[in-house]
């Protein structure tokens, strides 16, 4: 099976995730990619085949992505296209869907495979609860990922064949670019090893997190509660209608633990969770559970841990 990855160049990374996605679809896809940036290198990738313009198509210009998409799809016909949930993606994917008549599911988190075929699962109603959907369009299958849900670490590593899209494919007269800045990366806890994650159980003591992820290395998170409190942005919220994780390390302060934060954790290593309720639900996932106020705990692991490292400086004199 013929299987299309659009490919974001901002986030080269998530075609590894995509490529996992593919897998569930089949058995033994056939992997083409294709990217608007000629100078994406195509070593160390999970594609087949990377298919790519003579000059760089900015994302800005989605008349002319779509026109690349389509003529390669005039040539080759693909059984599903799989596209990043990032901000390109989701500008592109719903655009590609009308120019091919089709149907398209987004943020897809989970595959399944039933009786009534394919079903795709996504968050909806703000992560409330789970959507199974089935597209019984004519057209290719369509569906945006999103990041940090599926693991394509097991998938063998190839080098690509590099096809180049059709010369016709030509810029948008309608569009120049004036001026060009780059964007200030913030830390995406997506990325992050470690995670200090706060919830109800530490509202109004939020603001310690920070001390306990400053001799961890670790990277803040937050309940859904948090964010609806305001108390800090949802650009670190875990959960379903947040962000979906996968640390070495998860460390869950005063979080009961619903379904829909449980659904933002995946391929997590270690989770430790510190509760006064030992019976909360997010304690039946943890390798260690700490029973006791969250602020005791960040104050008096912060403290060992600071003497652990003062005592490794005095001995390594």
């Amino acid at each position: 099976m013929r299987i299309l990855i659009l490919i974001d160049s901002c986030h080269p990374e998530l075609t590894r995730e995509l490529s996992a996605v593919a897998h569930e679809l089949t058995r033994d896809p056939k992997l083409h990619g294709i990217a608007f940036d000629p100078t994406i290198s195509p070593k160390e990738s999970t594609l087949d085949i990377l298919h790519t313009p003579t000059q760089p198509i900015p994302a800005v210009d989605q008349a002319a992505i779509i026109s690349a998409i389509l003529s390669l799809l005039h040539t080759t016909p693909f059984k599903a296209i799989l596209v990043p949930a990032t901000p390109f993606g989701r500008q592109i994917a719903p655009r590609l869907a009308m120019a091919l008549h089709t149907g398209l599911v987004a943020d897809v988190t989970q595959i399944q495979s039933t009786e009534h075929g394919l079903v795709m699962i996504r968050p909806a109603y703000s992560g409330k609860l789970m959507a199974s959907i089935v597209n019984t369009a004519d057209g290719p299958l369509m569906m945006s990922i999103r990041q940090g849900v599926f693991s394509g670490d097991h998938l063998p590593t190839k080098t690509p064949s590099r096809h180049v899209l059709a010369a016709s494919v030509q810029l948008s007269p309608g569009i120049r670019i004036l001026e060009s800045r780059p964007k200030t990366m913030t830390e995406d806890i997506r990325q992050a090893k470690i995670l200090v994650s706060g919830g109800g159980g530490i509202q109004h003591h939020f603001k310690e997190l920070h001390r306990l992820a400053e001799v961890l290395g670790a990277s803040v998170s937050a309940s859904r509660r948090i964010v609806d409190s305001g108390i800090v942005s949802r650009k670190i919220q875990v959960g379903q209608s947040g962000k979906t994780v996968s640390p070495d390390l998860y460390v869950a302060l005063g979080i009961s633990g619903s379904v829909q934060h449980i659904e933002g954790l995946r391929n997590i290593k270690h989770l430790v969770v510190v509760n006064t309720n030992p019976n909360a639900p997010l304690t039946a996932l943890a390798d260690l559970v700490v029973e006791g106020d969250a602020v005791e705990f960040i104050h008096r692991f912060t403290e060992r841990i600071r003497q652990r490292d003062a005592e490794g400086a005095t001995h390594g004199r």
